[in-house]
């Protein structure tokens, strides 16, 4: 890919991400820094080259496996939760997928570990971390549910699937002070929570707004 793809032309332009960058404050994100980041990380890298003049609308898109990548209103949203309490050193991803909240971390935190468990998802989006020089983000092929205890404990913890309960492996890898940003539910329907680690076996939880992701399931896919 040459710097022309990354910048990107027509629908991919510049004056197209300025407008969701306006939809997203308009939405209510606050964090400028949050902003910036999105700004400036070419997303239509991150999908099909078939949906790249979709890239800059604020939906969710399909990334093949049965997978999506999030839409940009809850990827700074998220990143801005797990933020809010202050700087990050170690975050744990679970669901690196496409890449992109991988991207939009990276610049924001000191290192992110990122778990995906369909491994031609992990090796692309290991590429586009290579192209973008982002060398504090490690990936690895693993069922994401039991967290990275070796790497462990995190600052924050950020999950791109939904389980139908809060895992308790990662509630476990969190630092006292760390938090957790999950959408959790079933079929139902899913709510994304904070959860602050405030003591060995204390939690605080926030239940924050409806959202709609994938299931997080276990197992992995080669």
């Amino acid at each position: 890919m040459s710097d022309v793809n990354l910048q990107g032309i027509g629908m991919t332009s510049r004056r197209t991400r300025e407008r969701l960058i306006q939809r997203l404050r308009e939405q209510g994100i606050a964090s400028e820094a949050v902003l910036d980041v999105i700004r400036d990380t070419p997303r239509h890298i991150f999908i099909d080259e078939a949906l790249a003049h979709r890239a800059y609308e604020d939906t969710a898109l399909p990334i093949g496996f049965n997978q999506t990548i999030s839409q940009p209103y809850i990827v700074a949203r998220m990143t801005e939760l797990l933020l809010e309490d202050g700087p990050c050193e170690k975050v744990l991803e679970i669901g690196t997928g496409s890449g992109y909240q991988t991207a939009v971390l990276a610049p924001l935190v000191g290192h992110v570990y990122s778990l995906e468990r369909i491994r031609p998802l992990q090796e692309k989006a290991r590429k586009r971390m290579s192209l973008l020089k982002l060398h504090n983000a490690k990936l690895r092929h693993s069922d994401g549910g039991m967290g990275w205890p070796a790497q462990a404990p995190f600052d924050g913890i950020l999950v791109t699937a939904a389980p139908e309960v809060v895992p308790e492996e990662l509630l476990m890898q969190l630092a006292i002070g760390g938090r957790l940003v999950i959408p959790v539910g079933g079929s139902g329907g899913q709510k994304l929570k904070r959860i602050r680690r405030t003591g060995e076996n204390q939690f605080d939880t926030q239940e924050l707004l409806a959202v709609k992701f994938v299931p997080l399931v276990s197992g992995t896919i080669r």
